[in-house]
């Protein structure tokens, strides 16, 4: 079946979002193609203004509006407390708890070989000088997912804090977020209460 271009770009476009196969794509297109114009408009504005009007924080790599984010700006935040996630979405996600009153560093990744994400893919780097320039740190949260790449994620970092701890008059806490999550769990897909649970339970690292 020859499809009209524009149907077929849209298949193709939607191919290349991770999770979507070809018939979901083209199930996704043909839905689309008879909702109404207007819908239509929307969804694209939506789309335009998704980079347009988003910023990187430049201190903790979170999605915002400005920069430097919401987080980060509050003064009644604990800046001397870092939690270390994967993703912008894990930090909506500790965020519903309300039981966290520190700042955040979105590494945007985790360490896996089989995909050629290396320490150098990630801001490891960036959280490392975070903690350098900070004398009164007091605690790094490691908060990646508690499969094989979340921890040989943390490993890594615990192993490079632990190096800068030595250089220190006054050491930090390293502590690991788990307790509560299932193993291979992601931050993303745990409810409140099990999140609450696993941050107030975190163990020294």
């Amino acid at each position: 079946m020859i499809l009209p271009q524009a149907v077929q770009r849209l298949i193709n476009a939607f191919e290349q979002l991770p999770g979507i196969g070809p018939k979901t794509a083209a199930r996704l297109t043909f839905y689309l193609l008879h909702t109404p114009q207007g819908f239509l408009d929307r969804f694209a504005e939506a789309l335009l203004s998704l980079k347009r009007d988003t910023k990187e924080c430049s201190i903790c790599f979170n999605v915002s509006e400005t920069d430097p984010c919401p987080i980060c700006a509050d003064d009644k935040r604990d800046k001397n407390i870092i939690c270390v996630v994967e993703q912008p979405l894990d930090i909506i996600s500790l965020e519903k708890t309300g039981h966290y009153q520190g700042v955040y560093h979105v590494l945007g990744g985790v360490i896996n070989p089989l995909q050629n994400i290396t320490p150098e893919e990630i801001r490891i780097k960036e959280l490392l000088a975070r903690v350098k320039n900070n004398p009164h740190l007091k605690e790094v949260i490691l908060a990646m997912g508690s499969g094989m790449e979340g921890e040989a994620t943390a490993m890594y970092i615990k192993k490079k804090l632990a190096e800068e701890n030595k250089n220190r008059s006054q050491p930090f806490l390293i502590t690991r977020m788990g307790q509560g999550l299932p193993v291979g769990a992601d931050l993303e897909y745990a409810d409140e209460l099990t999140l609450q649970r696993a941050l107030e339970g975190r163990r020294q690292y």
